[in-house]
C-alpha cells in the first residue's frame, strides 16, 4: 500500500526525522576517553524532563518492565508489604511482578475505567500503625483503559498521614507527555520507557530515583545484578556504564531531550491535552463511550473507545490496518474485543490526529457501526480550530 502508515497506537509512537537522523551514526567505542563528554550532560538534562533536582536518573537497556524490576529489586526486602491497585492491564502486571518477587502485596482491585482508589489507599495507610507498608504503587496513566490518576493527591495523603512508604510511579505513558513533577510530587521512583513520550524506538528503561529511594539500596536483600542502582551509580559517576550501553539509542535520546526541552514541558502537557480533547469530542460525536468512566481520569495520551454490544472492536482494528493502513491499539485482557484504542502522544499534531480519526471512521463504516459520516472528524475540527493554543516560551 502506498503512503505512510498511520501509527495511532499508544506506543511505540511516531519518531521524528531528527531523532532518526541522530541515530544514523557509525557505531562508537563506549569506553572512549571522550564518551563522558556526551553522557554526563545527557544524564543531567534527563533530570529536567523528570523535573527533579535532587534525584538521579538511570538509563537501562530494556523496556518499562525492566524499570519496574529495578525499582523493586533495589529498594525492598523479601516479604515486604506493598500497597497497590489494579485497574487495567499494566497496573495489574506490576502487581504480578511484586508477587513474583515474594512481596506481601495488598492490592485493591478496581473496576477498569476508574483510577487509583484514594479512599481505599487512605484506609489501608491509616490502619498501618507500624508502617509495615514499605511502598505505595501508582500507575500514573493506565494505557489499557485511558485513565490518568492524581499522583500529587497520593503524595499529599502520605504526607498528611506521616507515612514513610516509598512512592513508586509507573510513568511509562506519561513522562514526556503529561504534566509530571517528580520533585514537587515527592515521587521516589518514576519509571519511563523510550518508546512513548520520548518518541524513540523501544529499548531504554529510564528510571528516576529519589535520594530516599537510593538509600534503600544499602538495606535491600532482593537479588539484583543487571538493574543494580549501585553499579550504575559507580559507573555513571565517570560518564560510563557498568556494561555495554545502547549507545546508538543514547544518541537518539540526546536529540529527544533537546526537542522536549526546546518545546517546554508545560507546553508539551498543554499540547497533549489539546489533542486528546479533540479525540474525546470525536468519540462523543460518534455516539460511542469512553472506557474512562469520569472526566477527572481522562488520559491525554490514549483514549480507549467502547464499540458497544453486537460489535467486535477487533473487526475495527483489523479493517483499519488492512484496508486503510491505520494501526490502532487493541483491547487488552478483559477488554479484548470490547474497545479499540487511539494513542495521541509524542510527536503529534492536529493533522495527524485527524488522519487517525478519518481512518477509524472508514473502518467503523465497513464493519457496520452506526454513526454519521464525518461526525467525529468534524467535531475534532471544530474543537481544534476554536481552541488553537499559542505556543508559550519554554521556561525550563
Amino acid at each position: 500500500m502506498t503512503g505512510f502508515k498511520c501509527l495511532a497506537v499508544p506506543g511505540p509512537t511516531n519518531m521524528p526525522f531528527e531523532i532518526r537522523q541522530a541515530m544514523e551514526v557509525p557505531l562508537e567505542d563506549h569506553r572512549a576517553p571522550d564518551f563522558p563528554e556526551f553522557t554526563m550532560p545527557l544524564l543531567a538534562d534527563l533530570k529536567k524532563v523528570f523535573r527533579t533536582e535532587t534525584g538521579q536518573v538511570f538509563i537501562f537497556p530494556g523496556s518499562g518492565t525492566g524499570g519496574w524490576e529495578s525499582a523493586i529489586a533495589n529498594t525492598l526486602n523479601a516479604g515486604d508489604k506493598v500497597l497497590s491497585s489494579s485497574f487495567g492491564q499494566f497496573s495489574w502486571l506490576w502487581v504480578d511482578m511484586c508477587q513474583r518477587f515474594g512481596l506481601d502485596v495488598h492490592n485493591v482491585e478496581v473496576e477498569w475505567g476508574r483510577g487509583v482508589p484514594m479512599a481505599e489507599y487512605r484506609a489501608a495507610l491509616e490502619a498501618d500503625k507500624t508502617h509495615a507498608i514499605k511502598a505505595v504503587l501508582v500507575c500514573h496513566n493506565e494505557t489499557a483503559t485511558g485513565v490518568t490518576s492524581d499522583i500529587k493527591a497520593v503524595r499529599d495523603m502520605l504526607d498528611d498521614l506521616g507515612h514513610p512508604a516509598l512512592l513508586f510511579v509507573d510513568g511509562v505513558s506519561s513522562v514526556g507527555s503529561l504534566e509530571f513533577r517528580m520533585e514537587d510530587w515527592g515521587i521516589d521512583i518514576a519509571v519511563a520507557g523510550s518508546q512513548k513520550g520520548f518518541m524513540m524506538p523501544t529499548g531504554l528503561a529510564i528510571v528516576g530515583v529519589s535520594q530516599k529511594a537510593l538509600a534503600k539500596r544499602n538495606t535491600s536483600d532482593l537479588p539484583v545484578c543487571f538493574f543494580s542502582f549501585e553499579d550504575m551509580i559507580k559507573a555513571n559517576a565517570t560518564g560510563y556504564f557498568p556494561y555495554t550501553p545502547a549507545a546508538t539509542l543514547l544518541r537518539g535520546l540526546r536529540k529527544s531531550i533537546d526537542m522536549l526541552l526546546d518545546e517546554g514541558m508545560d507546553n508539551i502537557a498543554a499540547r497533549h491535552n489539546h489533542l486528546a480533547e479533540g479525540v474525546r469530542q470525536a468519540v462523543s460525536a460518534w455516539g460511542l463511550t469512553n472506557c474512562c468512566q469520569d472526566p477527572q481520569w481522562h488520559s491525554d495520551t490514549v483514549t480507549a473507545i467502547k464499540v458497544g454490544d453486537g460489535f467486535d472492536a477487533n473487526d475495527v482494528i483489523k479493517t483499519a490496518y488492512h484496508q486503510y493502513n491505520v494501526s490502532l491499539g487493541g483491547g487488552l485482557s478483559i477488554l479484548n474485543g470490547k474497545v479499540f484504542r487511539i494513542g495521541h502522544l509524542g510527536w503529534l499534531n492536529e493533522i495527524m490526529v485527524l488522519q487517525a480519526l478519518g481512518g477509524v471512521e472508514m473502518a467503523m463504516r465497513n464493519v457496520g457501526i452506526p454513526f454519521t459520516s464525518g461526525a467525529g472528524v468534524g467535531a475534532a475540527v471544530d474543537f481544534y480550530t476554536a481552541n488553537k493554543q499559542p505556543m508559550k516560551v519554554a521556561a525550563e
